[in-house]
């Protein structure tokens, strides 16, 4: 099959959104992405470069972000500890924690004297992740004792559900042709063009069964309200999370797109601008003849 290679500077646009995918691919089968970002520590005053601020004002609301994007963290910590001031008191709906680690965290924070955000970190939260920009939010849960929802889906359960399928570990299997062709050709692309087709079509199964565990997360803690923090892929209403809801919990919720400038994607019930965050190109190490997968899926 021939591919044609992307170019060498992409769009500010194509950059953010290749760098994500990255992100989440590179973890879903191989790890711990190298290179993770070193942006310093979260400022305390609202990003000065902020082009719009966000408010969080749905029973439900999906909070996307550019992973590597320091001011948007900030922007949205400064959101929700302004929903908290205003009385509201949601689940905390984390991407960057995988599902299986709920009855650990559970269990730590149950014990006598309860657990700081670090320690939590350090013990449930996973490889792969800048935690300064969620440590914030997570010191916000503990300080008012709200529900911190682990939603992500493992790399071996991905792994899992790309070789044997959706339904073989209780996903639903009913998913709409043109929503997977995009999530595979959107993962093809985002590996610029060195993962085969049918790589990318499994991969986007594994990308289907993550959003369906965050939206069965939010589901659960919809009656009390709840926030999730995720990729802005995922918080998209045309291929993400929102579709899995049922309509009643969609019709409580808002999915808030947190975009760079120049990305002008509009599946989000509401955008949030901020500018763009400098970074490398992502394909580059892709190209370096020594970059190959650690392993393969099976």
């Amino acid at each position: 099959m021939t591919r044609t290679p992307l170019p060498t500077d992409p769009t500010p646009r194509r950059r953010h959104l290749l760098a994500g995918l990255m992100l989440a691919s590179s973890l879903l089968l191989w790890g711990p992405a190298r290179g993770q970002p070193t942006a310093p520590a979260l400022p305390t005053t609202a990003p000065a470069m902020a082009v719009e601020r966000i408010e969080l004002d749905a029973p439900v609301v999906l909070l996307g972000e550019v992973h590597d994007h320091p001011q948007q963290h900030a922007l949205r910590a400064r959101a929700f500890d302004a929903l908290l001031a205003r009385g509201g008191r949601p689940a905390l709906v984390l991407e960057q924690l995988d599902a299986h680690r709920q009855a650990e965290m559970d269990r730590l924070r149950a014990q006598p004297g309860g657990i700081d955000a670090g320690t939590l970190i350090a013990r449930v939260g996973g490889p792969g992740w800048h935690w300064p920009f969620y440590k914030p939010f997570i010191e916000l849960a503990l300080r008012h004792d709200l529900p911190i929802v682990a939603a992500n889906v493992g790399r071996d359960a991905a792994r899992a559900v790309m070789r044997d399928g959706l339904a073989a570990h209780g996903f639903d299997a009913q998913v709409p042709e043109a929503l997977l062709a995009t999530l595979a050709g959107m993962i093809e692309r985002s590996h610029c063009g060195m993962i085969s087709a049918p790589l990318a079509q499994r991969m986007a199964l594994a990308q289907v069964a993550r959003d369906q565990s965050m939206a069965r997360a939010l589901q659960a803690h919809a009656a009390r309200g709840a926030v999730l923090l995720a990729g802005n892929v995922h918080v998209r209403t045309d291929i993400g999370v929102p579709h899995w809801l049922t309509p009643d919990v969609r019709a409580r919720s808002v999915a808030i797109g947190v975009v760079e400038q120049g990305d002008a994607t509009t599946a989000f019930d509401r955008r949030a601008v901020t500018p763009p965050h400098p970074r490398a190109d992502p394909c580059a190490d892709l190209r370096a003849p020594t970059a190959r997968p650690t392993e393969s899926p099976r």
